[in-house]
């Protein structure tokens, strides 16, 4: 029987989720498994990874085979890098206490490189915020600036149908004389 490091899907449809699971090669994908050893999300970003050390890394001593994805998660975490590490000791490479320090380092070094790729994420994103930003006040001033050409025109256009208003009436109080006539003898006879 040979036995496989996989994932299950579980989740909804565009939604995947995944179990890290430990199963006959023969079962289907999502079928029956021996041991659930962690989790997996693709959907965030990094991608959110769950895993039983201690398990997994019993589970690959024992023969046990990862598919490329599980190959790439167990790296990820330091699993077969803890496995590398523990057949040196076999081997007499090194002793253990030297293998356990070489881990740590290389664990030390993972995790920088996971909070470099985190803060840049969020460096960029904030970014990407005030850009956005920017451009909206940007929008924002150009139809303020329009809005008020806008209203002055109608004010203009407003004070200018007053005055003609203005000229045309009368104003109160005031009696308009009728216009004199000339005189009769000015006038040309015909």
């Amino acid at each position: 029987m040979a036995v496989k490091i996989r994932l299950a899907r579980k989740g909804r449809k565009k939604v995947a989720f995944y179990h890290i699971v430990v199963a006959d090669s023969r079962s289907p994908r999502d079928g029956r498994y021996i041991e659930k050893i962690g989790t997996y999300n693709p959907v965030t970003n990094p991608a959110t990874i769950e895993l039983d050390f201690d398990k997994a890394l019993g589970w690959l001593q024992n023969g046990a085979l990862p598919t490329e994805t599980c190959r790439a998660i167990l790296s990820y975490k330091g699993v077969l890098m803890k496995k590398h590490l523990l057949e040196g000791v076999k081997k007499g490479a090194f002793d253990e206490a030297e293998a356990n320090r070489k881990f740590e380092e290389w664990m030390k070094q993972n995790e920088a490189k996971i909070e470099a790729k985190k803060s840049g994420l969020e460096k960029s994103q904030e970014e990407t915020i005030a850009a956005r930003l920017k451009n909206e006040k940007k929008v924002n001033e150009a139809r303020a600036e329009r809005l008020a050409k806008k209203q002055a025109e109608l004010a203009a256009q407003a004070a200018a149908s007053e005055a003609v208003a203005e000229e045309a009436a009368p104003a109160e109080g005031t009696v308009e004389e009728p216009a004199a006539e000339t005189p009769a003898e000015d006038k040309p006879q015909e």
